[in-house]
C-alpha cells in the first residue's frame, strides 16, 4: 500500500524564508487541500504530524511556518515579542497566510477549488484573516483564536466558519467569544462556536518541555475531541468519495 509522502517547502513571507511541511496522500490525482496553521510558538512536530494525519485521510496538507526557518520558540516571552505585533497587524497575518496558501494552491496534487484553512492560536487568527481578505476557501476552522477583524471585513468571508475554544481560556474569555460571535452574525457568516468545558488555552497541544504559562494547559480528552471535530468539519465541507477522488487513489 502506498504511504503518505512528505517534504519541506521554502517560500518567502513577512521578509523571511519560511519552511513549511507538505504532506501528500497516496495516489496521483488532485485532492482537497488543507492549510494548517500552528500555535504562536511556531511549527513543530505536533503540527507536522497533524498534516501527515490529514494526508492519511486523503487531503493534501501544508503546515505552514510562522517565524522563518521553521523556527519554534521555547521561551514564552520571546514568542510573545514576535507574535503580539503580528496579531496587531492584519496585513502581516494575511501576508504570511497568503504566501502559504499560494504554495498550497500551486501544488499539483492540490485541487485549487477545494481548499480549507484551519489553525490553532496564531495560525487560527491567520485563517480568519484570509477569510476577511476574501480568500476563496471552502471552510475556515480556528481553535483558540476568536480574533475580531476590522469593521466590515468579515462580510468578505465566503465560506462557513467553525471556532473552538476552552471555557477557561483567559486569553479568549467570554467577552471575546461574544465579540467574535457578534462579528460573524452581523456579517451573515455561516458560523459555529464550540466551547470545550473546563479547557484552558492551548488545550489541544501536548505538554512541552518549557516554562509553564498560567492559563495554558493540555486537556487530553478535549484535545481528542477538537481534532475529531475539525476532521468532521473537513468531511462536511470538502467531502471525499467523488468519482474523481476514487480514481486519484490509484
Amino acid at each position: 500500500m502506498t504511504s503518505v509522502t512528505t517534504r519541506t517547502v521554502e517560500y518567502p513571507a513577512d521578509g523571511l524564508t519560511m519552511i513549511g511541511h507538505l504532506a501528500l496522500p497516496p495516489g496521483t490525482g488532485p485532492r482537497p487541500a488543507v492549510l494548517l496553521g500552528p500555535e504562536g510558538p511556531g511549527l513543530d512536530d505536533v503540527q507536522r504530524r497533524r498534516a501527515d494525519a490529514l494526508a492519511e485521510l486523503g487531503y493534501v496538507a501544508l503546515a505552514f511556518d510562522l517565524h522563518g526557518g521553521g523556527h519554534w520558540f521555547t521561551d514564552p516571552q520571546q514568542m510573545l515579542d514576535r507574535v503580539m505585533p503580528l496579531l496587531a497587524d492584519p496585513e502581516r497575518l494575511r501576508d504570511i497566510g497568503g504566501a502559504a496558501l499560494g504554495v498550497l494552491r500551486d501544488e499539483p496534487r492540490a485541487d485549487p477549488a477545494r481548499v480549507a484553512a484551519i489553525g490553532f492560536g496564531t495560525g487560527g487568527a491567520i485563517a480568519l484573516e484570509l477569510g476577511r481578505a476574501g480568500a476563496a476557501l471552502r471552510v475556515i476552522g480556528t481553535v483558540n483564536a476568536l480574533t475580531t477583524g476590522r469593521p466590515g471585513e468579515a462580510e468578505r468571508i465566503r465560506c462557513p466558519v467553525w471556532a473552538g475554544v476552552g471555557s477557561e481560556d483567559p486569553i479568549m474569555p467570554a467577552e471575546q467569544r461574544d465579540a467574535f460571535a457578534a462579528e460573524m452574525q452581523a456579517a451573515g457568516v455561516d458560523w459555529r462556536l464550540v466551547v470545550y468545558g473546563g479547557a484552558q488555552h492551548a488545550f489541544h497541544h501536548p505538554p512541552v518541555e518549557q516554562e509553564v504559562v498560567p492559563g495554558v494547559a493540555h486537556h487530553p480528552l478535549h484535545a481528542r475531541r477538537v481534532w475529531r471535530d475539525l476532521v468532521a468539519l473537513l468531511e462536511e465541507c470538502m467531502p471525499m468519495g467523488s468519482r474523481a477522488d476514487r480514481l486519484s487513489e490509484g
